[in-house]
Parts: structure tokens; C-alpha cells; sequence
């Protein structure tokens, strides 16, 4: 990637998000129903997001050498993110398949390309104002030595890592994933995955994992989110939405919160912001904005 000077730097995955939408499905039948196909991924929509905060952001990750890594490529260059870190491989685009019917969620999740990042993609230095690891590359493999070799490159002041999924931190030891990121300055959770690494959940959440980290934001959905910094607690309100779907709010989180503290903003400022971000995902069925800050 070569040294290039970014406010933000996501490292982890790049996907097409296929979502399919209906009342409810007729298992082993068709019903009618809603199917969308868009850029995604816990690192782009991150990067998307700090480019709309108007953060210099790129993203480091890998793609398939077919069509879908072209369009994945194109969108996320469309949206001024810099997509020179991201690698080419010879296996299919990762792709994320979301459907929801009366209320559920539920994920399949193919990494594709994503499984095929490797350290020897990674430049000698990760150099950012600030640095955000995906969990999913901490607490997979193949996956893992990436994110260790990327925190042992990381030339950021903040170093971030989200913590993906709760599963996948409970199948790896909570105490095993403190122990790994015992170089980063700032972890990122929602309820689920705080509980899984502290055993609390809201602000309590944050305060406990204040102890271990220098920054931790936990994120309540609709009871808002909380940031700890130097053991000072801030606490945001989430915004009255009517939610559509809530698919990439955290990453959304995650990409302004990252651009707003890089571009010096305080702690307040910068989690109000995050969790506006947040909110204008969760009340639409898309993952990147529109093309203007709003």
C-alpha cells in the first residue's frame, strides 16, 4: 500500500451483502418477498463511514478476482475510500447473505477471498491517526496471524479492535482475546459481545473493560452507547428511529467514532456523532450513506 497518510485504516473483510426480506418463509417453498444486493463488510462499511464523517479512511482487505470484487472495488473507490491496501486472490468475493422475516434475523456468512488476506499483504507499518482490526480476523482462522502481525505493524495513536461476535468470542476465552489485544487502546463491543468478554452489560460493560483498555465504547442499541476514556464514562442517548434493519449500525458506529476521535474531536463529541451514524443505518435498508455527510 505503501505509506499514505489516512485519518482511518480498516483491516478485515470486504462482502457483497445479499438480503432478502418477506413476512415469513415457506420452508422447502417460495414465498415473495424483498431482495437487495449491496457493498458490505464490517471493514468497508467502517471505511465508507469515516470517509462520510470526512475522515481520509482506507481499507485493507482481499477480494475475489471475479466481478463481484470489481464492483466491491469500484463502490468503495466511488465513496473516496482508498482501496490500495486491498489484495487480489484467485478464490470468489466474500458474500453475506442476511434475511429477515416477521422480525428475525438471521446471517450465512461465505469469506471467500476474505480467508485469503495473509500477512505477506501487509506493509511493514499499518500507519493511521487510527487503526481498526476486525474482530472477525482476531477470532478466526484462517485470520488470526494477520491481526496479530497487523497490531505488531500498527503505527497509529489508536489502535481499535471490534469484537466481532459473541460466539466467536466465547469459543476463543474472553481471556484470551484481552490477552491478544493487549496492545490496542480502544475496543469496541455491543451488549452481547461485552457480556461475553466481562460478564456486564451496559455502561458497567464499558467501565470493566475501561480497566483493561485505555478506550472502550459499548454499544446498547436502542439504549444508546457508552464510551470509556482514561476511566472517564461517557453515556449518549440512542436517537427515536423507526428501525428498518439494523445490518451495519455498528460498523457505522465504529467508522465515525474512529474518525471524529483521529480528527480530534472529544469523547462526547465523537460518540454522539458514532451513534447518530448508527441510527441513520438502523432506520433505512442500507449500509453506506448518502453521498453527503447529512
Amino acid at each position: 500500500m505503501g505509506r499514505v497518510t489516512l485519518d482511518v485504516l480498516c483491516l478485515g473483510d470486504v462482502m457483497l451483502d445479499v438480503h432478502a426480506r418477506s413476512g415469513a418463509l415457506a420452508h422447502g417453498g417460495d414465498v415473495h418477498g424483498r431482495v437487495a444486493v449491496r457493498p458490505g463488510g464490517t471493514s468497508a462499511n467502517a471505511a465508507v463511514w469515516a470517509s462520510w464523517a470526512g475522515a481520509a479512511a482506507g481499507v485493507m482487505a482481499s477480494v475475489g478476482d471475479d466481478l463481484v470484487g470489481d464492483l466491491l472495488l469500484g463502490s468503495l473507490a466511488d465513496r473516496g475510500v482508498d482501496v490500495r491496501g486491498v489484495s487480489r486472490h484467485p478464490e470468489v468475493s466474500g458474500v453475506m447473505l442476511v434475511v429477515v422475516e416477521e422480525g428475525d434475523r438471521s446471517m450465512v456468512a461465505d469469506r471467500g477471498a476474505n480467508a485469503s488476506l495473509a500477512t505477506a499483504d501487509l506493509p511493514p507499518a499499518l500507519t493511521a491517526g487510527a487503526l481498526l482490526i476486525s474482530g472477525y480476523l482476531l477470532l478466526q482462522d484462517p485470520g488470526r496471524d494477520v491481526a496479530v502481525t497487523a497490531l505488531a505493524r500498527a503505527d497509529a495513536p489508536i489502535v481499535g479492535v471490534e469484537a466481532a461476535s459473541w460466539p466467536l468470542v466465547e469459543r476463543r476465552g474472553p481471556e484470551r482475546f484481552i490477552e491478544e489485544t493487549a496492545a490496542v487502546t480502544l475496543v469496541l463491543a455491543n451488549d452481547d459481545e461485552a457480556k461475553a468478554l466481562v460478564g456486564l452489560t451496559g455502561p458497567d460493560a464499558a467501565r470493566a473493560l475501561g480497566e483493561r483498555y485505555a478506550m472502550a465504547a459499548v454499544k446498547h442499541g436502542e439504549a444508546g452507547a457508552t464510551l470509556c476514556v482514561d476511566g472517564v464514562v461517557h453515556t449518549q442517548a440512542a436517537e427515536a428511529i423507526r428501525e428498518v434493519d439494523p445490518t451495519g449500525a455498528g460498523d457505522a458506529f465504529d467508522g465515525v467514532l474512529l474518525a471524529r476521535l483521529a480528527r480530534g474531536d472529544d469523547a462526547a463529541a465523537a460518540l454522539a456523532a458514532a451513534c447518530h451514524a448508527g441510527a441513520l443505518v438502523a432506520a433505512s435498508t442500507e449500509n453506506w450513506p448518502a453521498q453527503e455527510p447529512a
